[in-house]
């Protein structure tokens, strides 16, 4: 008994010992295009000033464009901006990240393009 409980607990520390190296980043890179959660693509505003570390769209344009929430960054060209509703959203070389509320399976890409002011986030 003491053997297989041994064994059990060895099991388990090597698999959590696995997630601690395991790529967290709440961002990926998909067909040319960053993505989010559940593969969702990601789009900036072209009405966001990169590195200002404000958003232009809250109120009405974020239920549109729902932002990318974050408590921190994951390094590189990533950063963390706070909101005029004080939430965190992630930003990509000082732009906000934004998903479109009308894409709705992973890889599509209906919003870039929208009003020649919503682009996709490209790497």
């Amino acid at each position: 008994m003491k053997r297989l409980i041994s064994m059990a607990v060895f099991a388990a520390a090597a698999s959590l010992a696995g997630c601690a190296t395991m790529d967290d980043s709440p961002v990926k890179t998909m067909d040319g295009a960053l993505v989010g959660a559940g593969g969702m693509t990601l789009y900036t505003f072209d009405r966001d000033a990169a590195g200002s570390g404000k958003s232009a769209c809250n109120g009405p344009c974020a239920a549109n464009w729902p932002p990318l929430m974050a408590s921190k960054a994951p390094g590189g060209d990533y950063s963390v901006i706070t909101r005029d509703d004080g939430m965190t959203q992630l930003a990509y070389k000082g732009k906000p990240l934004y998903y479109w509320s009308k894409d709705t399976k992973p890889g599509d890409k209906t919003g870039d393009g929208v009003n020649q002011v919503w682009h996709t986030a490209r790497p």
